[in-house]
């Protein structure tokens, strides 16, 4: 309820603002029904104090991925950045010399997202990572409509195997779906593969190999 009140409230302020494009009403016929995959690498799993290392964004519909104009950036390097985080993504200080201010990275996302729906792997996480860092510059959280890769996985499996218990692993659900996995761990990669889940789940029906998977 909180969420939905701060939401409203965000749009009332923002609706005719510099940012008033991702307060429109999304419709699916339009752009073709464009969508954005998105994904974060971070120096901790901790919504309350992860800060972002690179952040990444990938247009696509039911037929295309728009790789070429992708948004894909790296952040100047963060203080929490650790020994921990590094091993997952292989950013170290070093990698993010001339990274882009936080406030510039967070601009360049609103300007590329627009008003498209935001689909991605824990895609909740991310959302709420940029959101603690937007809403002191901007003044709102993102208002996207969000569409979590796994829970569209689960939605599909037990419509079509209502006895499935699927595994919900990044790669598990790629290789179920015959997609590739790419650049596993770099933003970029992770966003192009979510597009690629995306795509497969917008099909229907799943194929039959996918009971075997799960």
């Amino acid at each position: 309820m909180f969420e939905q009140l701060r939401r409203a409230s965000d749009r009332r302020r923002h609706a005719q603002g510099e940012f008033a494009e991702l307060f429109r009403p999304w419709h699916a016929a339009e752009r073709g029904g464009e969508r954005v995959a998105l994904d974060c690498e971070t120096t901790s799993l901790d919504v309350g104090h992860a800060e972002l290392v690179s952040l990444a964004a990938v247009r696509f519909d039911a037929r295309h991925i728009h790789t070429s104009s992708a948004l894909s950036l790296y952040l100047q390097c963060p203080q929490g950045l650790q020994g921990d985080s590094i091993r997952i993504h292989r950013l170290r200080g070093i990698d993010l010399h001339g990274g882009e201010a936080l406030g510039d990275a967070l601009r360049q996302l609103l300007e590329f997202i627009g008003n498209r729906p935001l689909v991605g792997w824990c895609i909740d996480f991310d959302v709420a990572v940029i959101n603690r860092h937007l809403r002191p510059r901007f003044g709102f959280d993102l208002p996207n409509q969000r569409h979590d890769l796994a829970r569209d996985y689960v939605r599909r499996c037990k419509h079509e195997q209502p006895d499935a218990a699927p595994d919900l692993r990044f790669e598990a659900m790629a290789d179920a779906l015959g997609v590739p996995v790419i650049g596993r761990h770099s933003a970029l990669g992770d966003a192009v593969t979510s597009a690629l889940m995306a795509q497969r789940l917008m099909q229907a029906p799943l194929s039959p190999s996918l009971a075997s998977h799960a």
